[in-house]
């Protein structure tokens, strides 16, 4: 198997939908993540934007790059991109 193992982190809000959407898919596409509460470490936009580049929830990573929010993941999904 010369598949390299995926390190995603997702950087989430407890009441965000678009957050619970991507940690489902990410789920149900058998990926194992680091789901980082942005509010549990009492974190701004502006910290988020230092860590990640984005300002909005979810911000997703993977293997260190910025592949943005859900919408962004979706796209990845359905072109084959997320298949362990």
């Amino acid at each position: 198997n010369n598949l390299e193992k995926m390190m995603i982190k997702l950087y989430s809000t407890s009441w965000c939908p678009y957050c619970r959407n991507a940690k489902r898919l990410l789920s149900d596409r058998g990926l194992e993540f680091e789901d980082i509460n942005i509010e549990d470490k009492g974190w701004s936009r502006d910290d988020l934007f230092e860590v990640t580049g984005g300002r909005t929830v979810p911000q997703i990573i993977i293997n260190d790059k910025n592949i943005g929010g859900y919408d962004d993941l979706l796209i990845l999904d359905k072109a084959g991109n997320l298949d362990t």
